[in-house]
């Protein structure tokens, strides 16, 4: 048998452009421009296109762009509108929320925080309107909805930092500000004011969720990428048919570990473990403030830390 090793070698089939199964008769029609990157073929499929916006797409992309324009401009304004400043500063610039005089008033100046609350409004409605896109696109092929509730477990993370526990705590100065390190520290400061994040329960099954997924995807992808030789990519023609490559993982995972995951289960572990990173960190977050005030003295309360 010919050796093939599919991590060095990335196969390039170049032939007519694969246009899609036709859509609906109610759906708009997509547009018919395609391409062809060699480079990008070199880590994925390399045709461009077609693409499938909609008005749903646009309105996402409309108002995302004009989440990051007002962003980029507040941060251009306060380097003083010089490009040199701008790049050295980046990563300290910052667009804060309102203070704590404001509580949770929709009519805030601009420069005292209203810019933030327009940004949180612009940037809410492109991720709403593209989870929604992700679901019409979905169902529009006969898909299952795994894609956008997957999505929907990370919407409800940014929904919870930026709009619902401020809403419940009444003011816009607990939301997390636009910046890189201003949100850092946001994080830091945040578990410093209750009590160690750490000792929250929640925090704690996200971190290990998080962590989860990384070593499912990294032995996940290792191992399909080991058994590419054998046909292992067509991972769902093994799930009905097993062949060589699927007995072949699944008993270097025996040896190696005492148990696998069958090749259709991996892809369920994986989008659980996924899902429930940011399902359980929104639930820790939202907890943070409106139930517990202090997170080390409720793990002392509940012997969670010692006394």
């Amino acid at each position: 048998m010919a050796t093939y090793q599919n991590i060095f070698t990335q196969i390039q089939v170049k032939a007519p452009p694969e246009m899609g199964i036709p859509l609906p008769a109610a759906d708009e029609p997509r547009t018919n421009l395609t391409g062809y990157n060699y480079w990008l073929g070199k880590i994925g499929q390399a045709q461009l296109g077609p693409i499938y916006l909609g008005w749903l797409g646009m309105i996402s992309l409309v108002f995302g762009f004009a989440a990051f324009m007002i962003i980029g401009l507040n941060f251009w304004a306060q380097a003083g509108w010089s490009p040199q400043t701008f790049m050295r500063e980046l990563f300290w610039l910052s667009l804060d929320p309102p203070g704590p005089e404001y509580g949770f008033s929709p009519f805030v100046p601009l420069n005292e925080g209203g810019w933030f609350i327009l940004t949180g409004a612009f940037l809410t409605i492109a991720v709403l309107c593209w989870w929604v896109r992700t679901y019409m696109r979905a169902k529009s092929l006969g898909m299952g909805m795994h894609i956008p509730w997957a999505f929907a477990s990370a919407i409800w993370l940014f929904l919870v930092l930026g709009f619902i526990r401020p809403l419940l705590l009444g003011s816009w100065a607990e939301a997390v500000p636009y910046g890189i390190f201003s949100h850092l520290d946001w994080t830091n400061n945040f578990s410093l004011i209750y009590g160690n994040l750490f000792y929250n329960p929640f925090h704690a099954l996200s971190i290990a969720f998080l962590y989860g997924s990384a070593v499912l995807f990294a032995m996940h992808g290792a191992t399909i990428v080991a058994l590419g030789r054998y046909g292992g990519e067509r991972e769902i023609e093994q799930i009905v048919d097993r062949g060589t490559a699927s007995e072949r993982g699944a008993l270097f995972w025996r040896w190696t570990m005492g148990f696998n995951a069958t090749m259709e289960s991996i892809h369920r572990w994986a989008w659980w473990f996924a899902v429930l990173t940011t399902l359980t960190g929104g639930i820790g977050i939202l907890l943070t403030g409106t139930v517990v005030d202090n997170w080390y003295l409720w793990a002392q309360e509940h012997h969670y830390a010692p006394s």
